[in-house]
């Protein structure tokens, strides 16, 4: 450090000493050559807290050192890719920590910005170029309302019809405002779950799973959140901590891994991600999202995903890892016993 940058901070004095430990601490991270699980922590508990007096030149000095980091804090990577493109983008454009379905839910939250930096990585998904692609070309039509999607060739293949929603047609762009076509698509959507809430004789016969995802609809239907992220945590396996968390984060993604475990099809998981988060598709380029955000997360990924919150959830629960240990000390003593009387 040279003489001008002492006497640079010996000006600015305390105001500025936030700004110093934030990008201190974010040097220091990056150069590490393989950081740990408690240094990646130590770097979200310095900065987080730091983050929103931060002013733009920190945040964008902090994305640009992380974009090529292999392993980094994925809160903070979240806080800075929520910002504006001209902070997120070195991290939309390289950064290896973020997936599909972060990439997916950005473009959804912020739109053309972020998509056209995200279109610049390396090794894009198709589903990812075909929506960044429609989206361009609704802002050089300039209309309200895109065309259809373009869809991936082997998506296609795998579906000779696309039945996405439901067998009545979507309401079209020029039949109606946008506002008023999604509140249709909402009350179709409640009237198809009421009528299967009212089926309850089938639930006689009705597999373990199929209970639980009638059990999902009729109290997505019932308006009360807690009456869902209860179900919800039944039918994962979770604590309720963690389905709350599911049920109220800022996307669906996390729900769309939940109902992916759960094997539903694209209908099933539609109608519920619909009525839990309603202000999601307000238009029928929404909906398409939500299908090639489904499409893309694959079944081994949301197992695994699965794993993780019932992991954290075991974790939490000290009742169970106490009848876990008791479990195993009892089978260790049954097995010395049998040893000793062999």
């Amino acid at each position: 450090m040279s003489s001008a940058d002492f006497r640079h901070i010996a000006v600015k004095g305390k105001l500025h000493r936030s700004e110093r430990l934030f990008r201190a601490a974010v040097s220091a991270f990056c150069a590490l050559t393989r950081p740990s699980r408690s240094e990646i922590a130590q770097l979200e508990d310095l900065t987080l807290p730091l983050f929103d007096a931060q002013p733009k030149e920190s945040k964008r000095f902090a994305a640009a050192a992380l974009s090529d980091a292999a392993e980094a804090p994925n809160a903070l990577i979240r806080r800075l890719c929520d910002e504006t493109v001209d902070i997120a983008a070195p991290l939309l454009i390289r950064s290896k920590t973020l997936s599909d379905m972060d990439l997916i839910g950005l473009i959804c939250r912020h739109g053309l910005p972020h998509a056209r930096a995200v279109a610049r990585r390396s090794r894009l998904h198709p589903s990812i170029e075909a929506l960044v692609r429609a989206l361009e070309a609704k802002e050089l039509r300039g209309q309200n309302e895109p065309e259809e999607l373009p869809m991936p060739h082997d998506a296609l293949a795998s579906r000779p019809a696309l039945e996405l929603v439901s067998p009545q047609p979507l309401p079209s762009p020029t039949s109606a405002p946008s506002g008023e076509a999604a509140e249709r698509m909402r009350h179709r959507l409640r009237g198809v779950m009421a009528s299967a809430a009212q089926v309850e004789p089938a639930a006689l016969t009705a597999t373990p799973i199929e209970t639980r995802l009638a059990r999902l609809k009729v109290t997505a239907l019932s308006g009360n959140p807690a009456f869902f992220q209860t179900a919800l945590a039944d039918a994962v396996e979770v604590d309720l901590a963690v389905a709350r968390e599911i049920a109220t984060a800022e996307d669906y993604t996390s729900l769309i891994a939940a109902l992916k475990s759960l094997e539903m099809n694209e209908e099933q998981a539609f109608l519920l991600t619909a009525t839990v988060f309603p202000a999601s598709f307000s238009n029928a380029a929404a909906i398409r999202l939500f299908i090639e955000s489904f499409r893309l997360m694959r079944r081994e990924a949301a197992k695994e995903t699965l794993r993780g919150w019932r992991a954290a959830s075991a974790a939490r629960s000290p009742l169970r890892t106490q009848s876990s240990t008791a479990g195993n000390s009892d089978a260790h003593q049954g097995s010395s016993d049998r040893l000793r009387a062999s």
